[in-house]
This record gives C-alpha cells, structure tokens and sequence, in this order.
C-alpha cells in the first residue's frame, strides 16, 4: 500500500529531495510544495532516492517541477532516479527530459 504522503525536503541548499511514494495520490500534494520550495530558492539538484513508488502522476510531477524550476530562472539535473521512473520515462518517450 502506497504511503499517504509523498515527502519534499531541502536537505541540502541546492539540492530538493522527493521521498515517499510518488503516485496519483501523492502527486498533486507533492508538486505543490516541491513548487513552493523552487519559488523561494536555488536549487540545482532534485534528488529522487527517496522515492520508493511512482507511476505516471510521479512522472508528471517530477517533470512540473523541472518546469517550475526553468519558470524560475533555474534548471533542476535529477538525481537517484528510480528504475521504475527510468522505464515509464523511456516507455513515454520523455526519459531525454530527466538527463
């Protein structure tokens, strides 16, 4: 069973950490304060090794913030990305946008 809540954290400076399960119901909270943290901050790192579940929101999440960060005046290079995230990023054709 999924977790009720995907985790954003600033461990580092310049680094966002996602952790949790990054899913359709985990999502849409996630992105909202990942966004939250690329407004009030540089960061230049979005390290994903926490993230023990994703599926196609996790993926769509992981790329609004990519945005969000561009937006912003910032570029985001991911970290620890999840195998799983990996193969549905290369299954939808976007895995070029995580490197």
């Amino acid at each position: 069973m999924p977790e009720a809540e995907a985790r954003v954290s600033e461990p580092e400076p310049a680094t966002l950490a996602l952790a949790g399960a990054l899913v359709f119901d985990t999502a849409a909270g996630a992105l909202r304060r990942a966004r939250d943290c690329v407004r009030n901050g540089r960061h230049e790192a979005l390290d994903l090794d926490g993230v023990t579940a994703v599926d196609s929101a996790g993926l769509a999440c992981v790329l609004a913030i990519m945005a969000a960060a561009r937006r912003h005046g910032g570029a985001l290079r991911v970290t620890h990305v999840p195998d799983d995230l990996a193969a549905l990023a290369r299954v939808c054709e976007v895995e070029s946008l995580l490197a």
